[in-house]
C-alpha cells in the first residue's frame, strides 16, 4: 500500500477503537488528561491556546481548556471557512458558541480571529515518534503551514486516547510532527532537546 492508503487503513482502525469506548470511559479518560496536564503545560499569561469542541467520540478537552483559562490563557477554537481553510476565533468568556459547519462548534463571526501560540490538536492515530494521522482533510496541516509562513511557530500538542496509538505512521512530505502528545496516561514530549517539562507525568 502507498503511505496514503496505509494512513487511511490505520485511520479507520484506530477511529473504530475510539468509537468502541463507552461514554463513561471517554469521560474518565478526558478528566485524567486534565489531571495529567492542567497544571504543567507551560505558557505565559495572555498566550493563545487553541482547543476544540468534541465531535463524535473525540476527547472532551473542555475541562482542560477551562483549567488553562484559569491559569491565564486566552482560548480559541477552529472554525471551518471552506473545504480548504480553518481559522481560529477567540473564545471569550460568556460569548455564545454556534454551529460552524461539518458538525463543529465555535465562536460566531463577530469573534476576533487570532493566531494560537499552542495548539491542542485532535487526531485519529499517532505513533511513539510523534507522527500523527489526522482525519484526512488536511485542515490542520494547512493552518500550521499558514502560521509558519507568517513566522508564527505554535507548539503542537496532539490530543488522543491511548487506544489510538499505532506502531508507526507512514511519513509524507507535507506531514507536520507533534511537539508533544497528551493521552490519559500522561504527557509525552518529542524531539531531541531537553524538555521544558520535568516529567511526562505518566503512570
Amino acid at each position: 500500500m502507498t503511505p496514503r492508503e496505509l494512513k487511511a487503513a490505520l485511520r479507520i482502525e484506530r477511529l473504530a477503537q475510539r468509537d468502541s469506548m463507552t461514554a463513561e470511559a471517554r469521560i474518565e479518560a478526558s478528566l485524567k488528561m486534565l489531571d495529567r496536564a492542567g497544571d504543567i503545560l507551560e505558557f505565559e499569561p495572555g498566550q493563545v491556546i487553541s482547543g476544540f469542541w468534541p465531535i463524535r467520540s473525540e476527547v472532551d478537552v473542555r475541562p482542560l481548556m477551562a483549567r488553562l483559562r484559569e491559569r491565564g490563557a486566552r482560548l480559541c477554537l477552529p472554525v471551518i471557512l471552506d473545504k480548504q481553510t480553518i481559522v481560529f476565533r477567540e473564545l471569550v468568556p460568556g460569548a455564545p458558541v454556534v454551529a460552524t459547519g461539518f458538525g463543529t462548534t465555535g465562536p460566531g463571526e463577530d469573534a476576533p480571529v487570532v493566531d494560537p501560540d499552542i495548539m491542542l490538536i485532535p487526531l485519529s492515530a499517532f505513533d511513539k515518534a510523534g507522527h500523527r494521522i489526522g482525519y484526512g482533510a488536511g485542515y490542520y496541516d494547512r493552518a500550521i503551514d499558514r502560521l509558519r509562513q507568517k513566522g508564527h511557530m505554535p507548539e503542537l500538542i496532539g490530543i488522543a486516547f491511548d487506544c489510538q496509538e499505532v506502531a508507526s505512521v507512514p511519513a509524507e512530505p507535507h506531514d507536520v510532527a507533534l511537539d508533544a502528545l497528551l493521552t490519559e496516561s500522561g504527557l509525552r514530549i518529542f524531539g531531541l532537546g531537553i524538555s521544558k517539562y520535568e516529567t511526562s507525568v505518566s503512570g
